[in-house]
C-alpha cells in the first residue's frame, strides 16, 4: 500500500452488516427471514413469492423496504422495528477490528441500510461500538437506501463529510459507486477474492490487517 494512498483522509465511513461482520454469523439470515414473513403478513402472499419479492426489491431498489415503499406504500417504522428484533448473541466480539478502527486518524462513523438503533445493538454485541463517533440508518437518509446518490448526500450533509478526505468501507460494490464518484477512498470488504471493479480502489478479505496496514503507512 503507497503510503501516501489514505495519509489525506480523516474522515471514515464504515458500512455495517457484512462489513464489520462476517456472513458466517449469519445475523442477516434472521433479518431475511422477517423481511419474507412480514411480507407474507402485509401483502397476504405466499411465503415462496414473499421471499422472492424481498429478494427482487433487494436487487431492483437496493433495500426490501424501498421497494415495499414504492411499490405498495408500506409504512416504513414498524417494518424496519419488526425485522430488526433479531438475536445478537450470534455475533463474535471484534475487538482486534475495534483496536484498529481505534487507531485510525480522524473521525469514524457508521452507515447502514438497516436503523442506527439496529447499528448500536450490532456494534454492542461485537463490543466495538465507542471506536465510532457516529451511528447513521437509512431513517436518517429520508430512508432512501444506498446506492442512490441522495440517500449518502443526506449523511454527509449531516455528518459534515468531505468526501475529498474521506474513505468508505462496503461489502456491496453497487454502494461504493457514489462515494468514489464524490472522490473518496473506496474499499471492498470481500469474503473471497474477487476481480476489483473499476470503481474501487482496493479489495480485502481481512478488513482488520487492512485497517493495520494502514495504520503503518499513514504518518
Amino acid at each position: 500500500m503507497a503510503k501516501t494512498t489514505f495519509d489525506h483522509v480523516t474522515q471514515w465511513v464504515f458500512d455495517l452488516d457484512h462489513t464489520l461482520y462476517p456472513p458466517k454469523n449469519r445475523l442477516f439470515d434472521q433479518i431475511e427471514i422477517k423481511m419474507t414473513n412480514y411480507v407474507m403478513q402485509t401483502l397476504g402472499l405466499s411465503r415462496k413469492r414473499s421471499n422472492q419479492l424481498r429478494n427482487d426489491y433487494w436487487y431492483t431498489y437496493g433495500t426490501t423496504l424501498s421497494g415495499l415503499m414504492k411499490e405498495h406504500s408500506i409504512d416504513p417504522d414498524p417494518f424496519l422495528y419488526n425485522v430488526h428484533q433479531i438475536d445478537f448473541s450470534v455475533l463474535e466480539p471484534a475487538s482486534s477490528l475495534g483496536k484498529a478502527i481505534a487507531k485510525l486518524n480522524g473521525r469514524k462513523i457508521v452507515y447502514t441500510n438497516g436503523t442506527a438503533a439496529y447499528a448500536q445493538d450490532v456494534l454492542n454485541a461485537l463490543g466495538i461500538r465507542p471506536v465510532f463517533d457516529a451511528l447513521y440508518g437509512i431513517e436518517d437518509a429520508n430512508y432512501l437506501p444506498k446506492p442512490e446518490p441522495c440517500a449518502f448526500e443526506n449523511i454527509f450533509k449531516k455528518d459534515g463529510i468531505n468526501p475529498q478526505h474521506a474513505a468508505m468501507f462496503e461489502d456491496d460494490p453497487r454502494n461504493l459507486v457514489v462515494p468514489k464518484s464524490f472522490g473518496m477512498r473506496t474499499v471492498l470488504v470481500a469474503q473471497s477474492d474477487v476481480q476489483k471493479p473499476d470503481h474501487v480502489d482496493f479489495v480485502t478479505t481481512d478488513l482488520t490487517n487492512f485497517l493495520r496496514q494502514i495504520v503503518k503507512a499513514c504518518p
